[in-house]
């Protein structure tokens, strides 16, 4: 029994500290200077981007293109523009977190 508690505590933590990182890989990559996690700022919140597109085919990559490419017309008038600073693997890893938001 204690051995299962120890073995959830452990996994807990890691996954915090996982979510925590891809938060510190937004906030490095300046994410946060158009959006936010719960709430809408230049750009749409994490949590909405997560609802929109929940239970899509092809998400990460779709969204990964858009983090690096730039976009416009989803969420309104204000294009994304292309983040060139953040490599595919970061985009990816990213779009993976803005996921677990949901």
């Amino acid at each position: 029994m204690k051995r299962s508690l120890l073995l959830c505590l452990l996994m807990s933590a890691g996954l915090s500290n996982v979510a925590l990182a891809d938060a510190n890989l937004a906030r490095s990559k300046n994410c946060m200077a158009c959006h936010a996690v719960g709430n809408k700022v230049l750009g749409p919140s994490f949590k909405d981007i997560a609802a929109k597109y929940k239970g899509q085919k092809g998400v990460e990559d779709k969204l990964a293109q858009k983090i690096t490419k730039g976009g416009s017309g989803t969420w309104g008038a204000v294009p994304m523009p292309a983040n060139t600073q953040v490599s595919d693997a970061e985009a990816k890893q990213l779009v993976q977190w803005i996921m677990t938001l949901n």
